[in-house]
């Protein structure tokens, strides 16, 4: 029996459609070059997105970048094949650029010579506004009423020829985000948060790359299953020796061999080649193909001298995970309950996600050693030691002092 519709579902909405059909990709120091005259010539702020081949290439380079402004229509460009493009920076360098999302994109942007000046983030400005979902596709459809087609940001982008299904897709992604902007900024501007946003930005932009990690094999998926020292030699040894190979032949590590069978090794512990090789995770044709090295790595990983062996755990540098608090420090604990209870009343009065209001890193480690005294002066000054905007310092710092003062031991009676 065919089922009446559900009355709370809402129409379907009409699909974002491109104003001047698919961009051809442009490729070529002419094609450049005609992009550069009109997104110079283009009115008001630049769209900006780029698309990666996470998954597929070693690192995280942009294979195209997208541009959209105003009176110059949409230009998807190829950094592959246009090595060069200073022209195009110093065309839009002092615009302000419209990125969703924009730490994601920054980094990969900055290494083809593209840094912007001034950024708007869609996806910032809308956790700052409270909205419920953040995603390009979901803020189009509540902002704009239309639908966004996605299902190619995860692709192989350094595919060429690009289909013309892909070029949809990217064209799409910053046709939309001029006019997102604009309802966002509005937005920011009549519920008094824009300076918040214009905070918030700047600091996007102005972020340090982030450091190189200490020991990043330690991410290996799976970690959790390996036991003892000689098995974590034994991950970083085939670790460290997958990146090589991933490096030399730009392909993604997992590609190389995933990190279930890196685990699978370490957690079987073979002694000698032969056990490693006859591993079903090393078995198959991918892994075959570099068995050599494989054999290799695991002999310099049981030739480590038990002295040398890789400690267990890494010292933290932060306080210890929560769960352990109240073992170890209640006062602590408490203090950490207190102040997140208080930031999500805050949370709820302003409307801002409490991950926005203040990193929840910074939350527990004042919690763990707060400043002496406690009050809001000093709360505030340690915030801004770690890194915490004014806007952010202003709203929390006063809430977490109060928790913080809450739950402090009672001065002995002197009497």
């Amino acid at each position: 029996m065919t089922q009446p519709p559900d009355a709370s579902e809402s129409p379907a909405l009409p699909p974002v459609e491109l104003r001047d059909g698919v961009p051809p990709l442009t490729h070529t120091p002419e094609g450049l070059a005609e992009a550069v005259r009109a997104l110079g010539s283009g009115r008001g702020p630049v769209a900006v997105d780029a698309e990666r081949a996470s998954g597929f290439r070693y690192g995280q380079r942009a294979y195209l970048v997208q541009f959209h402004r105003h009176g110059s229509g949409t230009w998807l460009i190829d950094p592959i094949a246009l090595r060069d493009l200073t022209a195009l920076q110093a065309s839009i360098a002092n615009e302000e650029w419209v990125l969703h999302a924009a730490s994601q994109d920054l980094p990969c942007l900055r290494e083809i010579g593209l840094q912007p000046s001034r950024i708007f983030d869609t996806e910032l400005a809308a956790r700052l506004l409270g909205r419920d979902r953040v995603g390009l596709g979901p803020l189009v459809e509540a902002e704009l009423g239309m639908h966004l087609a996605k299902g190619h940001g995860a692709a192989d982008w350094s595919t060429r020829p690009l289909p013309d299904s892909w070029l949809r897709y990217a064209a799409l992604d910053v046709e939309v985000l001029l006019e997102l902007r604009d309802l966002l900024a509005a937005d920011l501007l009549a519920t008094g948060k824009e300076a918040w946003a214009a905070e918030e930005f700047t600091s996007v932009l102005g972020a340090p790359p982030a450091p190189p990690r200490t020991d990043p094999w330690r991410r290996t998926s799976g970690m959790h299953k390996v036991r003892g020292r000689r098995a974590l030699a034994i991950v970083r040894s085939l670790w460290e020796a997958r990146d090589v190979i991933a490096r030399e032949r730009d392909i993604s590590p997992g590609r190389i061999l995933p990190d279930a069978a890196i685990v699978a090794a370490a957690s079987a512990a073979p002694t000698g080649s032969e056990v490693l090789l006859a591993l079903p995770e090393f078995a198959k044709p991918g892994a075959k193909r570099y068995a050599r090295r494989w054999c290799a790595a695991l002999t310099d990983a049981l030739a480590v001298l038990d002295a040398d062996l890789p400690p267990q755990t890494l010292p933290g540098e932060g306080p210890p995970p929560p769960r352990l608090w109240a073992d170890r420090d209640r006062d602590a604990a408490a203090r950490l309950a207190a102040a997140r209870a208080g930031l999500t009343e805050l949370s709820e009065q302003v409307s801002v996600p409490v991950e926005n209001l203040v990193s929840p890193e910074s939350v527990r480690r004042l919690a763990w050693r707060p400043p002496i005294p406690v009050d809001a002066s000093a709360v505030d000054g340690a915030l801004a030691g770690m890194g915490a905007r004014a806007w952010q310092r202003t709203l929390v710092a006063e809430p977490l002092a109060r928790a913080f003062a809450a739950t402090a031991e009672p001065a002995d009676d002197p009497a």
